[in-house]
């Protein structure tokens, strides 16, 4: 019988030691490889140029050149004033929100424009939909500059009625932290394109 517990004895013994080394080896760094302390994956270009365009975070303001006729400035009331431009990030990083308004000029879309812009990161694309006062809403999607600073989006196709035209092409170039210019094309009926450019300041 004594001996029968001296072997149980020596069992406990064996396990427990094994169980203490077990426990040791598992708190040593090389033993704590989990997939929370693999590297992360290496964002693709779109995830990049998104991280780019949310740098523009804020507000700004600037002036409008474009290559409309007098004539045509006159007959859509196209003054070319300063343009107030705000950019905020939402839905947990996940989106853009561009907005543009007349620069001193309330939110009231009964009297002024207010075209609204969304950029988001859709599969390996980063896309842009613009919602505008045209009523209708052009998609686009980016291609980036080697150096990083120039974003351009290509129209890939239009919602909504283009009777009175359609955004046709931007193009969004940083050139640093406070100052940034955007490049749009709209395109008319008849395939006539109109081109403007903001020049834009921070201001928060």
């Amino acid at each position: 019988m004594k001996s029968l517990s001296f072997k149980l004895s020596l069992v406990v013994m064996a396990l427990s030691t094994t169980m203490a080394f077990a426990q040791s080896d598992a708190q040593t760094p090389g033993a704590q490889m989990d997939h929370s302390q693999k590297p992360a994956a290496p964002k693709s270009e779109a995830q990049m140029s998104f991280q780019t365009m949310k740098a523009l975070a804020g507000e700004w303001e600037g002036a409008v050149s474009t290559d409309m006729s007098e004539a045509m400035k006159k007959q859509m009331g196209a003054d070319m004033k300063p343009l107030h431009v705000s950019m905020r990030v939402t839905s947990r990083g996940n989106v853009l929100v561009h907005e543009i308004q007349e620069a001193g000029t309330p939110l009231d879309p009964t009297k002024y424009d207010h075209p609204v812009t969304m950029l988001y990161v859709d599969a390996d694309k980063l896309t842009l939909v613009h919602y505008c006062d045209a009523g209708n809403r052009p998609r686009m999607a980016a291609r980036v500059s080697p150096d990083g600073k120039n974003v351009e989006f290509d129209l890939v196709d239009v919602s909504g009625g283009t009777q009175h035209g359609h955004m046709h092409h931007a193009v969004f170039t940083m050139i640093d932290a406070n100052h940034h210019t955007e490049e749009w094309t709209y395109m008319m009926p008849g395939d006539k394109p109109i081109h403007a450019r903001f020049d834009l300041q921070r201001t928060k």
